[in-house]
């Protein structure tokens, strides 16, 4: 464990990496058990509102992100200092995330359905923090071999080709897939092959004059969501906390 640790953590410098990540989850699930309390009206917890403001938790999320970034970048990549760094930007990360459903509304929607948006940005922030911190790089740049990556010819091809995936299947309503796809190729390959959401920009642009193809991918939409949209809300609220009815 120790051999591992050394090889795979400290000697690639991943270190600060794993503390923000961690301190990220952390402090995520740590505010959701607080907000859920306050909103049960248990516990000694109360929102804070200062001259009858009130002071969401993005507030004090990007301060505690601006200090650790600059703290990183004044103190480099190892030692004491990009440590603290890591953690007060992970906790300041998980804070502002938290709220991005209202930061993206420009409105209080945390225990509505629309917040539950926040909910699944943490999740898919996390999944992508822990891929790099597996190893993976985007657009499948560690999948080259160390004589390929010398090749600037290789490397272009294989971030252009890989970029144009994940372009296409973001334009073809596949946000999750491309963001997913940036880490993972294949991931992107598939949502780009295939058919659009009914929706989304490509279908608009592209199957306007063909029926069939609208009436397909609107068949593949509905099943698609039928199938996961329930299991993907109850993953979210059990998280997150059920929206108000």
């Amino acid at each position: 464990m120790g051999h591992w640790w050394v090889r795979n953590i400290i000697e690639p410098g991943k270190l600060p990496l794993l503390l923000a990540l961690a301190s990220f989850v952390l402090t995520f699930l740590v505010t959701r058990v607080i907000t859920r309390l306050i909103r049960a009206g248990k516990g000694p917890f109360r929102n804070i509102t200062p001259g009858g403001i009130h002071v969401h938790h993005v507030v004090p999320g990007v301060i505690l992100m601006v200090i650790g970034g600059f703290i990183g970048m004044a103190g480099g990549p190892r030692g004491f200092g990009s440590a603290v760094a890591a953690v007060l930007f992970g906790i300041g990360v998980g804070l502002v995330l938290d709220e991005f459903a209202l930061i993206l509304h420009l409105d209080d929607v945390y225990w509505t359905e629309a917040g539950t948006k926040s909910v699944e940005i943490v999740i898919i922030t996390a999944a992508l923090v822990a891929l790099i911190l597996c190893g993976f790089l985007p657009f499948g740049v560690n999948e080259l071999s160390p004589d390929e990556t010398h090749d600037r010819f290789l490397v272009v091809r294989t971030v252009g080709i890989n970029f144009l995936c994940a372009l296409i299947a973001l334009f073809k309503g596949k946000g999750r897939m491309a963001v997913i796809g940036v880490v993972i190729p294949f991931v992107a390959l598939v949502g780009a092959i295939r058919l659009a959401r009914p929706n989304s920009p490509w279908a608009r642009r592209f199957y306007a004059r063909r029926p069939r193809a609208q009436a397909r991918a609107k068949v593949r939409a509905y099943r698609h969501d039928v199938r996961w949209s329930g299991i993907r809300r109850r993953i979210e609220h059990l998280i997150g906390g059920a929206p108000s009815r």
